[in-house]
């Protein structure tokens, strides 16, 4: 091949790969402590992140509140979390991250984590077909 076919097939294929990779999802779970839930669900839905599942759970970690509890349910568990689902574009991880941050933080130990993770499908339930079909 000429060097110039070489060259508009390799900026073809990197511009394929390119949107590729700015349709895949991203899924952000983030544990934090019950009280700052309101005040975190409340920002993400003002900058329209408004697709938020919201749980109460119980855990475990390193860090021991205070206010450490002995679980009725579990022998394992000494305190109420609560955890925040949502699945957002690649491009906007960094916002809600920051959100979270911001309005989820005490600055004291045993603030939460958060964990981001890639979503390679998503269907509908209704139909079984895939998201953007």
């Amino acid at each position: 091949m000429p060097p110039i076919t070489c060259w508009l097939k390799w900026v073809k294929e990197k511009l394929k790969n390119n949107i590729k990779k700015n349709k895949i999802m991203k899924e952000i779970k983030a544990f934090v402590r019950p009280n700052k839930v309101n005040n975190i669900v409340h920002n993400l839905k003002e900058a329209g992140y408004e697709n938020i599942t919201v749980s109460m759970a119980e855990g475990t970690g390193k860090f021991q509140d205070e206010k450490a509890f002995v679980s009725q349910k579990f022998s394992i568990t000494d305190s109420e979390i609560a955890k925040l689902e949502m699945v957002v574009k690649k491009k906007d991880v960094d916002a809600v991250i920051s959100i979270i941050s911001e309005y989820g933080k005490t600055l004291n130990p045993g603030d939460g984590i958060i964990y981001v993770s890639d979503v390679e499908k998503a269907y509908r339930v209704k139909t079984g077909l895939k998201n953007g079909e």
